[in-house]
């Protein structure tokens, strides 16, 4: 499945509590977002790969500092993402990847191989309880707690051959992993010095490859900032309750 080429975008400053609201049902589409969360990552790595930046307006949110318009008026969980379309307001990321692909234009994020399409639903599955396996290995032993997961991706890598991603070609599966492996690695390795790449070669080559593809690298942000979040999240330094929601275990 071939991405459509990369588009320079220029992206909107996020909106803080002195904004004004954008209108709301207006027939517009928008996803509300923060460049920062990885739930609200993987819904703009979709609709970037599916080329929709001209069908779907991004609504950036500081998350230290969101208006009240938006848990008041647009979506009462205050989470990221949510998109409004068609008069409602859809939030959880992995639904909303779904939905994305299903009502809208370009490429599909699924291949249509049935062998595939079943092993990419098993990943589908696993994921939550991957992302908590090592959010959970944070407030413990770090590295000895998570090696299993990452584990889990060396192993699920080597099941087909025609390609360097879950499904051998790039897909949704991708899209809904690599928002947290980024992030994970860079607070393992700066916080428990602890690298993930290390005896796991197809887990390495997937990491390099992702950094080659456009939908990817459109997306990418600075790893200081959720380093330094999820060392304020975790432990290492104080955390205040303004910075904790950003979608599901956060």
């Amino acid at each position: 499945m071939a991405a459509p080429p990369a588009a320079v975008e220029n992206l909107p400053p996020p909106l803080s509590s002195g904004a004004e609201q954008p209108p709301l049902f207006d027939g517009t589409t928008r996803l509300y977002t923060s460049y920062a969360c990885p739930f609200a990552h993987r819904i703009w790595m979709t609709r970037n790969y599916k080329g929709l930046q001209d069908k779907i307006k991004l609504v950036p949110l500081n998350l230290q500092d969101r208006p009240a318009w938006y848990k008041e008026k647009v979506y009462p969980m205050n989470k990221v993402p949510a998109l409004e379309h068609n008069g409602k307001i859809i939030g959880e990321s992995l639904d909303l990847m779904k939905y994305v692909d299903s009502n809208f234009e370009g490429p599909s994020l699924f291949p249509d191989d049935p062998e595939k399409r079943k092993f990419g639903e098993e990943l589908w599955s696993y994921v939550d309880e991957f992302v908590q396996l090592v959010f959970t290995s944070f407030k413990g032993e770090g590295r000895k707690e998570c090696a299993s997961a990452f584990d889990h991706l060396e192993n699920a890598l080597g099941k087909f051959e025609d390609g360097p991603f879950f499904l051998g070609q790039f897909s949704g599966v991708d899209i809904a992993y690599i928002p947290f492996v980024e992030r994970f690695q860079s607070y393992l390795s700066e916080v428990w010095k602890y690298d993930i790449t290390v005896s796991r070669p197809k887990l390495a080559a997937w990491i390099e490859e992702m950094n080659e593809i456009d939908t990817y690298k459109q997306t990418k942000t600075d790893p200081k900032e959720f380093v330094e979040y999820f060392k304020m999240r975790f432990g290492v330094m104080p955390l205040t309750q303004t910075q904790t929601r950003c979608h599901d275990p956060f």
